[in-house]
């Protein structure tokens, strides 16, 4: 991979994306059917407000407390109220919205970085993709850590 190469040359540019005020439901459903890790997040002037990712929504999810059971003489119970506490981060949980999960302060790129300053900023930021945007923060395009590896190994 060249590190000189624009990001043009390699980002997507049918992005899928989400809205801020979406439900926690749509937006893992948008990324189980459309079988991507990330998705910017969008204003309604197309500017790029975050970014949803899987991890977003699993750490959400590893919030929520099953209720504690306990056996006595055969027979299984929950605990007094671990079900009403359940049902309420079940409700709350699905409720939640795009914004309240979205990372909003990652990097992006523009069309004409290139794959070495990209590579190196996902690198020190520990993150898969990065939105590309244009000069008035418009999204343009994404690229992933997997589009820098399919260019490395196009290279060879």
């Amino acid at each position: 991979m060249p590190s000189s190469t624009p990001v043009r040359e390699v980002m997507t540019t049918k992005v899928i994306t989400l809205t801020p005020d979406q439900s926690f439901a749509v937006a893992a459903d948008t990324l189980a059917d459309n079988k991507i890790g990330a998705v910017p997040v969008v204003d309604t002037a197309g500017k790029v407000v975050g970014v949803l990712r899987d991890e977003d929504l699993i750490v959400s999810e590893s919030n929520l407390h099953a209720p504690t059971w306990f056996s006595f003489m055969g027979a299984e119970f929950p605990l007094p109220g671990e079900s009403k506490k359940f049902e309420s981060e079940l409700r709350r949980m699905t409720a939640a919205t795009v914004d309240q999960l979205m990372a909003t302060d990652g990097p992006t790129c523009g069309p004409d970085d290139t794959l070495g300053t990209v590579a190196a900023a996902m690198h020190d930021n520990d993150i898969t993709h990065m939105p590309v945007v244009d000069s008035d923060g418009k999204l343009v395009g994404i690229i992933s850590r997997g589009d820098l590896v399919r260019r490395v190994a196009a290279d060879k």
